[in-house]
This record gives C-alpha cells, sequence and structure tokens, in this order.
C-alpha cells in the first residue's frame, strides 16, 4: 500500500510540474502581450537576441547582461564611451491642452534658422514617449546643423484614429508657430518615427497641407508639409483588410489595430460588421491613401528580422509603399536594416538624406 501510495505521489507531483511548466510557459511575457516590452523592442531592437521580431523578458535581461559586461570590457580597454543624449534646450514644453501634448527641442549650433527633424515615437498607438529619440541620430542631426524635437501625443486608450495623427500635425504646427523664437527655417522640416511613429510621419507628410488660413488659431493658420519622411520599421497601411492580403499571416489581427480604431474587445476582422464609417476610417488611416505625386521624398528603413509571418513590422509594408511612390513618381529609397553594418550607419544615411533635402549637401 505504502508503495502505491508513493508512486501515486510521484506521478502527482510529475502532473504539477508539467502543469506549472505549461502554465510557465503561457504566461511567458513578451512584447506581443507586454507594452513595455513592447516600448523596449522598439527602442533597442537588438535586445531582440534571437532576432525573430519577438522579445522576451529573458532576452532583455541577457540582453542587458550583455550590454553590461561590454561596458565593463571597453572600460577595461580605454575605449572611450559613445556620446548620450544631450539634454533638450527646452523640454516638456506643451503644444496642446492634453497632458500627452508635450514637445522636446534640442537647437543645432548653427547659424541662421536652422532645419528641423521631427521624431515621433512608436509603441503601437498605444505606448512610448518621446524620450526615445535615438541618441546616434540625435547626435548626428545635431553635428550636421539641423535641429531636433521629439513629441509626445495621445495614446489609443486616450483617443483613437485620428487622435494620433491629428496631434503629431499640431504640434509640426507648433513648432513652425515657433521659427523666429527658436531659430528655425519653417521650409525645412521634416519628420521620422519608428513604428507607429513611422506611420504617424508618413500620414503627414502625404496628407495634403491641413493649414487652416483663415483661422483665428495663429498655430491652426501654420502649414504642416514637410521636406522629407523619414519611416524606420514601419508599416503604410493600417486597414486590415488590405494588411491581410500583403503580409503573410495574422498580422492584421494584431490588437493594436484593434484599439487604434476603437474596437471593442474581442473584435474580429474577419466575422464583425464594418458600417460605411469605420470602413471610411479604415481608408483614411492609412498613409498610403494619401500619397500623391506632389508628395516629400522617403527614406524608409525595415528590418530583416522582421520578416516572419505574422509580424505587423513586416518589410512587405516597405515594398508596397516603394511601388506606389515609384508609380506616382515620388522619390522613395528603400533600405533594409541588414544593408549596414549597425544602427549607427543606418542614421548616418538619414542624416545624409535629411541635408539633401535641406539643401546642406556638403555642410
Amino acid at each position: 500500500m505504502r508503495g502505491d501510495y508513493l508512486i501515486a505521489w510521484a506521478v502527482g507531483m510529475g502532473v504539477l510540474v508539467l502543469s506549472l511548466g505549461a502554465f510557465a510557459q503561457r504566461a511567458e511575457r513578451t512584447s506581443e502581450n507586454s507594452t513595455d516590452l513592447q516600448e523596449m523592442l522598439e527602442r533597442r531592437p537588438e535586445a531582440d537576441l534571437n532576432k525573430d521580431g519577438i522579445l522576451t523578458a529573458e532576452e532583455l535581461q541577457a540582453a542587458r547582461k550583455e550590454r553590461t559586461a561590454a561596458r565593463k570590457a571597453r572600460a577595461r580597454e580605454g575605449v572611450q564611451k559613445k556620446p548620450g543624449k544631450p539634454k533638450p534646450k527646452l523640454a516638456d514644453v506643451a503644444y496642446g491642452d492634453h497632458e500627452r501634448h508635450r514637445v522636446d527641442f534640442w537647437q543645432a549650433k548653427l547659424e541662421g534658422p536652422r532645419p528641423l527633424f521631427v521624431w515621433i515615437h512608436g509603441g503601437g498607438f498605444r505606448a512610448g514617449d518621446k524620450s526615445s529619440i535615438p541618441p546616434a541620430l540625435l547626435n548626428r542631426c545635431l553635428d550636421a546643423g539641423i535641429s531636433c524635437a521629439s513629441i509626445n501625443y495621445r495614446l489609443s486608450h486616450h483617443a483613437p484614429y485620428p487622435a494620433p495623427m491629428h496631434d503629431s500635425a499640431r504640434a509640426i504646427q507648433f513648432l513652425r508657430s515657433k521659427a523666429a523664437e527658436w531659430d528655425l527655417d519653417p521650409k525645412r522640416f521634416a519628420a521620422g518615427g519608428g513604428s507607429a511613429g513611422a506611420g504617424i510621419s508618413q500620414w503627414i507628410g502625404y496628407h495634403d497641407d491641413m493649414a487652416k488660413p483663415d483661422s483665428a488659431d495663429p498655430v491652426a493658420r501654420q502649414s504642416t508639409r514637410l521636406s522629407c519622411v523619414l519611416p524606420i520599421n514601419m508599416q503604410s497601411i493600417y486597414d486590415p483588410r488590405v494588411i491581410k492580403k500583403i503580409i503573410p499571416g495574422d498580422a492584421y489581427k494584431n490588437s493594436a489595430l484593434v484599439l487604434l480604431f476603437g474596437r471593442p474587445e474581442g473584435w474580429d476582422w474577419d466575422t464583425d460588421v464594418i458600417d460605411d464609417a469605420l470602413d471610411a476610417l479604415l481608408k483614411d488611416a492609412g498613409p498610403i491613401t494619401h500619397l500623391s505625386a506632389d508628395d516629400p521624398p522617403i527614406y524608409l528603413i525595415n528590418y530583416a528580422k522582421a520578416n516572419i509571418a505574422g509580424n505587423i513590422h513586416h518589410s512587405n509594408f516597405g515594398k508596397y509603399l516603394k511601388e506606389a511612390a515609384d508609380k506616382l513618381g515620388v522619390e522613395c529609397v528603400r533600405h533594409m536594416d541588414s544593408d549596414y553594418e549597425s544602427m549607427d550607419a543606418v542614421y548616418a544615411g538619414m542624416v545624409e538624406f535629411l541635408k539633401k533635402h535641406f539643401g546642406m549637401k556638403g555642410k
């Protein structure tokens, strides 16, 4: 009897261990179910150690250990640390009434009115912050004589589409209204960003000018047009019906899209009814919907690691945009990050594109 009891106990413990293991596997935190990890993936794509487009908590911990070890190794070898992110000249300047309507501003050391590059953060429209502007890109811009700004906007839980786009366009107008005060050239503005920020910057860049010349509001009278657009890790369309056709797998079911369009939890793009109002929103949200022959040049970067079925950052988004831009005669330079030796080299290419379209070539 005791032997039978021990056998039953051992079997029970085995089942418990397997159950706990299965639960732990189901409960694993990744960028697919954690906004913190999603934001970190946007800010530090190199932390995705296996390059599958998904950041796990374990990968983040391992990446931090690697970074710490590398930092210590550089210190031992006497290698100079790369410049960090400089403090903005102006921080948390309000461009609207909401707590998220804030902008940071860095002024380049250049005589006369400077061109401006505006960074718009990613995070699936549901997370992220203006602090995510890449230090290497920021420093390269400033060294080239290009002032920079980084903005926040309302997230999808604050307000669905078109709030993020309209907020960001308002920020562009606000920055233009400060041109004389902040030594900016209002005719030389560009924008870019990662993921959601890439989509927003494109939407503004391709959209007809949103200026209201007759408005009593001096900010609303400013133009939203840009000299060029630089999207990274981008999408070019947000209509799930189109995404389903151009991206392999189930990327069109990404939960961020449900939130972006203010749909209830459990919404199914395959079975739920899309009425005329929602149909219009889905079409209008796509940057590519607004693309026309008079739009600014584009410099887009896709990540090679995102080329897996179901990834909402798949490079087919870039191909889709490139084909449309070429047909219209809009300059569109498309690269994969794997075309470069490092992300620093990616940023160097972006700055050269900015200089070209700001008329700063050779400076």
